[in-house]
């Protein structure tokens, strides 16, 4: 039999790899539109970092779910919080990667834009940010969980 403190591992990593998985697909989305558009605006490079980088920011989420939950990684864990754990964590798994997968479209376009010589650097970056938004609320829904578990 499975004991509780395994569903609460294996909900963690879940959470670690769809969100690191989400960074990684957010990241290469943006630098590959990047390098095609530094072809024609090389100059801009400093705003294709800015936002090949902000696709990033989801496995840091993920990462900080794992401390925020390291707390109750413990042999004593009860089934109820390995569940409500398990759920969560692949709850902000998920949103990790769908966010960080629409970013870097988001950033895509706006980088492909700026390359042609468009000025949408800041108005591209307050659009990336909307999708972020879900799982910085599921990490908020992550503490709030965990704080009445404990």
């Amino acid at each position: 039999m499975v004991a509780p403190i395994t569903l609460m591992f294996i909900g963690i990593v879940i959470m670690l790899i769809l969100s690191g998985l989400g960074s990684i697909y957010g990241i290469s989305i943006a630098a590959n539109a990047s390098i095609g558009a530094m072809k024609k605006n090389p100059d801009a490079f400093g705003s294709y970092m800015i936002l090949s980088a902000i696709c990033g920011t989801q496995g840091l989420y993920g990462f900080l779910g794992y401390f925020l939950l390291s707390g109750y990684l413990t042999p004593e864990v009860s089934w109820f919080q390995a569940i409500a754990i398990l759920g969560v964590s692949i709850v902000v798994g998920i949103l990790c990667i769908l966010s960080a997968f629409q970013q870097g479209r988001i950033c895509a376009n706006g980088i492909v834009a700026i390359g042609s010589g468009h000025d949408v650097f800041s108005k591209t970056l307050i659009l990336s940010v909307f999708p972020e938004l879900y799982p910085i609320i599921s990490v908020a829904a992550l503490f709030l969980i965990g704080q009445t578990l404990g």
